[in-house]
């Protein structure tokens, strides 16, 4: 009786283990969560920035490269979506990568460029998340 028990004990947690493994192999890595959360601390830091009415365009310039170097790792991070998704994510590129190459000098500029970049990840977040 005490084999039989100790062997129904093995294969209890021997499935227990094979379920957590598989659990957290399903997960994946959290890249695409590094990206978003990436994002969105400089999108809040330029956010900070209007709100304390510091809009220097170098500041700004730094702060929206780092945000379209993160839109291009968009793709590799969240495999196997659809075109428009793609789509989406090249749109917002773009917009960054134009706010980049010609940074807001002004508080009023910076807010204007924040809400743009805001509607592109709200109109993506609305329909994907």
């Amino acid at each position: 009786m005490r084999p039989l028990l100790l062997v129904l004990l093995g294969l209890v947690v021997g499935a227990m283990g094979a379920t957590f493994a598989l659990s957290a192999l399903r997960q994946g890595t959290p890249f695409h969560s590094g990206v978003m959360a990436v994002m969105q601390y400089h999108l809040g830091a330029l956010r900070a920035n209007v709100r304390a009415k510091q809009c220097d365009a170098k500041g700004s310039a730094g702060r929206l490269s780092r945000m379209e170097a993160m839109a291009g790792d968009i793709r590799e991070a969240f495999p196997g979506m659809d075109t428009p998704f793609y789509e989406a994510a090249e749109r917002l590129r773009g917009i960054l990568d134009g706010a980049a190459k010609a940074p807001p000098a002004t508080c009023e500029a910076l807010t204007r460029t924040l809400a743009t970049v805001g509607e592109a990840c709200q109109s993506c977040h609305r329909q994907y998340r």
